[in-house]
């Protein structure tokens, strides 16, 4: 099926906006200012209705094709203010950095653990060997009822993973002006996780000439995702 039928420009503009907007911490408008540099000439409000319509379907495919998660998962939730009222973004990452799962809620109660964790068993598609988190009392009531032989890790320092990956949503938050709504917010970190995933390698970590060679890995992971 075609995607991009009845639009105007051509798939590789739209793709190459959506991908700026999700993988730098740039505005729709500064995007636009980027495109007439290129002599294309779209408006902020065309590239903002591309990254929610095409964001969506791009993460969707690249989560398809991911090749799974570690067994040691880092848990954590920050509150996050839309519309003047409280929720709370729960977070998982692997012990390789790999965004899991990113889920926002009302709140933090053990019916909202116990949601959460069924997405992590239905992402990750078994249990992991260990789970850490802060001592907050409502991961012990899911642990309990939906993990009862996973190791459960609760030391202290030991779920800053966890608590570190919450800065780069912080951050686009701040450049967005705070989240809208709900809805808005869970596609934004949904898509955003899947391109952090696909293109954050750890650069610090590895030599400059492996971590080229990610990065083309990448590309062309994302080239295949936007088709």
């Amino acid at each position: 099926m075609n995607i991009y039928k009845h639009h105007r420009f051509p798939p590789d503009v739209i793709s190459y906006a959506v991908w700026l907007y999700y993988k730098f911490n740039l505005s729709h408008r500064d995007i636009e200012d980027l495109l007439v540099e290129r002599g294309i000439t779209v408006s902020h409000e065309s590239i903002r209705l591309w990254c929610i319509k095409f964001g969506i379907k791009y993460a969707r495919r690249l989560k398809r094709k991911h090749h799974g998660y570690g067994d040691t998962l880092y848990l954590d939730e920050v509150f996050v203010k839309i519309n003047g009222k409280q929720h709370y973004l729960w977070r998982a990452v692997d012990q390789d950095g790999e965004v899991v799962d990113v889920f926002l809620q009302a709140k933090r109660d053990g019916v909202a653990a116990k949601r959460f964790f069924r997405r992590l068993l239905l992402n990750c598609g078994s249990e992991p060997r260990m789970i850490v988190t802060d001592k907050l009392r409502s991961y012990n009531v899911a642990h309990r009822e939906l993990m009862p032989d996973v190791i459960h890790n609760t030391s202290q320092y030991a779920n800053n993973r966890a608590e570190q990956s919450h800065e780069p949503t912080r951050v686009r938050e701040r450049v967005m002006r705070r989240f809208k709504s709900t809805r808005q917010a869970q596609q934004f970190v949904t898509v955003h996780a899947a391109v952090y995933n696909l293109f954050n390698h750890g650069r610090h970590l590895i030599s400059a000439s492996y971590y080229r060679a990610l990065r083309e890995v990448a590309f062309n992971d994302w080239k295949m995702a936007v088709v």
